[in-house]
């Protein structure tokens, strides 16, 4: 197994030059005064890709859409985290679930559009879900490269960051699957991964989707590297005694609280433990 690199200083594939055209910016700014002085960042390294809107509707990614209840839910999702976290000082969340189905890749790609909304706000949606790695399916794209090629072949994480042409959010996601996940998870490198990202980019938030709490030792192993932890509950399917189990193995401190999903989740599959 070959050691995790360091990080380069392109990995975050982002500079401070404007992405559109002048005449492009100062249409923004005239839609919203409140962005004069802010200029999005431009994606220099990342690998490009254009997401269609109908796949994503399709998956349920909603939060790329405009003004519906469902994006409603998910900017009052947004706004009670920041009011109970610290973004400034702790910008990593990990997004969890108590069992398999209940919707926690969908909370967590929603949630980083949703973000991504916000002003002067960047996101690294990141797939911690080895044994998965469906985030890019969710939003339409094929990847041939994900996390484990950084864990393990060493591979530059410049290579595996994908621009999805939606301004201020990068993403993680593809490759292989592994059977592994807890000691990857709680790796050498993957400590130096989550650190570096928190120290080089203070201003980004990254949301990690890492596997279902009672699915293995997965999210237990990650837990410790990241300062908050959201977890997604199915209504009328998760029963409290999982419920409370679950949220007994978690760091009490770094839990910001649940998020009950409604909703019928296309994550209908028998977790694979390897």
């Amino acid at each position: 197994m070959s050691k995790a690199p360091d990080i380069p200083p392109e990995a975050g594939c982002e500079s401070a030059s404007p992405s559109t055209p002048g005449s492009d910016r100062e249409q923004k700014q005239a839609e919203d005064p409140d962005k004069m002085d802010w200029i999005s960042p431009s994606y220099t390294v990342s690998r490009s890709m254009q997401l269609d809107p109908y796949v994503l509707l399709k998956n349920r990614c909603v939060a790329y859409q405009g003004e519906t209840p469902e994006v409603d839910a998910y900017r009052i999702l947004r706004t009670r985290i920041m009011h109970r976290a610290d973004l400034s000082s702790c910008n990593t969340i990990m997004v969890t679930s108590a069992l398999p189905g209940e919707g926690k890749t969908l909370t967590a790609i929603n949630l980083a559009l949703i973000f991504a909304k916000e002003f002067s706000q960047t996101v690294l949606l990141v797939d911690c879900d080895l044994r998965r790695q469906n985030i890019h399916e969710f939003l339409g794209y094929d990847a041939e490269k994900g996390l484990a090629n950084y864990l393990v072949n060493g591979e530059p994480l410049s290579e595996l960051i994908v621009w999805p042409g939606i301004e201020k959010l990068t993403v993680i996601s593809g490759g292989r699957t592994l059977n592994v996940g807890s000691e990857l998870l709680a790796s050498p490198g993957m400590k130096r991964l989550v650190q570096e990202m928190k120290r080089r980019y203070p201003e980004r938030l990254v949301i990690f989707d890492v596997p279902p709490v009672l699915a293995g030792s997965d999210a237990l192993a990650f837990a410790p590297l990241v300062d908050f932890v959201v977890m997604v509950v199915r209504a009328e399917q998760t029963s409290a005694k999982d419920v409370r189990k679950a949220v007994a193995l978690l760091p009490k401190e770094k839990l910001l609280g649940m998020v009950l999903n409604c909703g019928r989740s296309k994550e209908n599959w028998k977790y694979p433990t390897g």
